[in-house]
């Protein structure tokens, strides 16, 4: 049996989930190693487990992630595109049904600022962020691990948190605002749960559940925005 047929068979198995594993080299032979998905929402994305990870790694050399798309073709999304480049690793991807297969390796992927799709932890609205930053002012922000699931963000936020690390000075209030500084917002919760780029009389944002855009700065943004932010770090 080859790695694919035992990861086809895992992927089988945790069908309707996302099955998650990693390829292995263990002495010149290429062996499928099966991991816990830790995602909550298993149907639609995968976490895998670190502590399996350190297991496989302990096993002989990782040289390629493994995944299921279970109702959907298995060709790659934005969010496997930029994990695979995050990962430095190809990366494999089935349908469990159709049994077809796709092979994605890193290549210089960057998910667009524009059009992109949500996906907690790897294009969310922080993501756009350092992303903006990187593109268009050739600064590296700090990324910070997220909580497992939004849900638990929405009740205890980072971004006032790891502002200041991050480079980031809060503005007085008298302050006019230049375009690239960030916006903190509570959208349709009293925490500030979001972030978004000020552009002049526009915004960039990545809302849940919606693709990234830019659209004005109208009245209802202002009144959810709590916080302003500029960057002050020396690059």
């Amino acid at each position: 049996m080859s790695w694919k047929d035992s990861a086809l068979v895992h992927a089988k198995d945790q069908d309707p989930k996302e099955a998650v594993g990693l390829l292995l080299n263990i002495k010149g032979k290429e062996r499928y190693f099966p991991c816990r998905n830790l995602s909550m929402t298993p149907f639609q994305c995968f976490i895998l487990d670190p502590e399996d990870y350190v297991k496989a790694d302990k096993l002989g050399d990782i040289i390629g992630v493994f995944h299921s798309h279970p109702i959907s073709s298995p060709e790659p999304t934005q969010a496997d595109k930029v994990s695979c480049e995050d990962s430095n690793l190809p990366w494999y991807i089935v349908n469990p049904q159709s049994e077809t297969w796709s092979y994605y390796e890193p290549q210089g992927y960057k998910a667009p600022l524009l059009g992109r799709e949500w996906v907690w932890g790897i294009t969310d609205c922080w993501s756009l962020v350092r992303d903006y930053y990187q593109q268009e002012k050739n600064i590296s922000l700090i990324d910070y691990e997220r909580h497992m699931t939004p849900e638990e963000f929405l009740h205890n936020p980072l971004f006032e948190q790891y502002a200041k690390d991050t480079g980031f000075r809060e503005l007085d209030k008298n302050e006019n605002l230049e375009k690239g500084d960030v916006l903190l917002m509570s959208i349709l919760h009293p925490t500030l749960n979001h972030v978004a780029i000020f552009l002049g009389d526009m915004v960039l944002h990545h809302l849940a559940d919606r693709l990234s855009c830019r659209e004005p700065y109208s009245e209802w943004l202002q009144k959810c925005t709590g916080k302003r932010y500029r960057y002050a770090q020396k690059s």
